[in-house]
C-alpha cells in the first residue's frame, strides 16, 4: 500500500518485517516494555534507510510497527486458511483500547480481515521483536503455541 496505490496484491500483514517489498511503516512503539503502545501514523509511510535509522541503537521493530503483504504459506503463523498469531493475540491478549484505533491499514489488514474489531482492540500492545516479555506475549508469539 504504497502513497498513489489503491489495492495492495495480498491482505497486508500488520507484523512484518521491515525489509520485506511491498512493506510500509503504519506506527510507532510507544509506552513501556512490560507495556508497548502503538502510535498510529496518520498516513502510511515508505520503509526507506533513512527511517530505519531513526530507531538506533535499537531495532527498527522495537520503534516502528510495519506492514508487508501477507507472506501466507511462507509464514510460520500461517496455517493454510488463517493467521494463528492474530488468533493468538486475541485469544490470549487483553483488550487495551475501548474503541477502534486511527489506522490507515485497517482497510488492507489481514488481522481485520480475519478477527475484526477485536483484532483492533489488541493490536496497539503488539510489538514486532520482544528481546523480553511476559510470559503471555511469548505465547502470543510462539507459532508452536496452541491452547
Amino acid at each position: 500500500m504504497q502513497p498513489g496505490t489503491t489495492r495492495p496484491r495480498a491482505p497486508l500483514c500488520p507484523s512484518s518485517p521491515p525489509l520485506v517489498d511491498g512493506g510500509v511503516t503504519f506506527g510507532v512503539v510507544g509506552g513501556t516494555a512490560d507495556e508497548p503502545r502503538v502510535g498510529y501514523l496518520s498516513e502510511v509511510l515508505p520503509i526507506t534507510d533513512e527511517l530505519l535509522a531513526l530507531s538506533t541503537p535499537v531495532s527498527p521493530t522495537e520503534v516502528f510497527r510495519f506492514a508487508a503483504p501477507c507472506a501466507e504459506s511462507a509464514c510460520r503463523h500461517f496455517d493454510g486458511t488463517n493467521c494463528r498469531l492474530v488468533a493468538r493475540t486475541v485469544q490470549l491478549l487483553p483488550l487495551v483500547v475501548n474503541a477502534l484505533p486511527p489506522c490507515r491499514l485497517r482497510p488492507h489488514c489481514r488481522w481485520w480481515q480475519q478477527e475484526g474489531k477485536a483484532a483492533c482492540l489488541r493490536c496497539p500492545q503488539v510489538v514486532t521483536e520482544l528481546h523480553q516479555g511476559t510470559d503471555v506475549q511469548r505465547r502470543v508469539a510462539d507459532p508452536n503455541y496452541y491452547e
